[in-house]
């Protein structure tokens, strides 16, 4: 499978070291197939006015012993595990988490939710009518360096 990931700089070894904290899935290395998403996520750089690459994987398809956690919609599963990743808590021994993305239709519902605005219930309900863009966090280096082969960068 293709995967994607947009950066300031080209990325041919990744590892979960240089991962910001706080983030959807928690510490890792975060991919998507979606081409588009990929380089709309790396027009963010060059607003800033660094470089801005996007760089293409392939990831193996023998991924039956590796411990990957699934979200296949936005349900309370994945609002909690979020939840508890953005709070900063390691949430299980995961290899890979796959699911959706906290886009910017979503992340304004998380918002109001992490404040206490609405109810749990009111952001599931809010969350139901959105199509999850899937992304994967490799969260284990063993895994990026066993499943995950570079094949190019392109500058954008």
């Amino acid at each position: 499978m293709e995967l994607y990931h947009s950066s300031n700089m080209i990325i041919e070894h990744p590892d979960t070291q240089h991962s910001r904290q706080f983030l959807d899935f928690g510490r890792g290395f975060y991919l998507t197939t979606l081409h588009e998403q990929a380089i709309k996520y790396g027009q963010r750089f060059k607003r800033r006015g660094q470089s801005a690459w996007l760089n293409k994987y392939e990831l193996s398809d023998n991924l039956e012993h590796w411990n990957i956690k699934q979200f296949d919609t936005y349900d309370r599963k994945w609002l909690d595990f979020v939840s508890q990743c953005r709070d900063g808590k390691d949430v299980g021994e995961y290899d890979m988490v796959v699911g959706g993305i906290a886009n910017d239709k979503v992340i304004l519902t998380l918002d109001r939710y992490f404040m206490g605005e609405i109810t749990e219930d009111k952001a599931l309900g809010l969350l139901r009518f959105e199509k999850p863009n899937i992304q994967y966090c490799i969260r284990s280096d063993r895994m990026l360096k066993e499943c995950l082969t570079y094949i190019e960068s392109i500058l954008l």
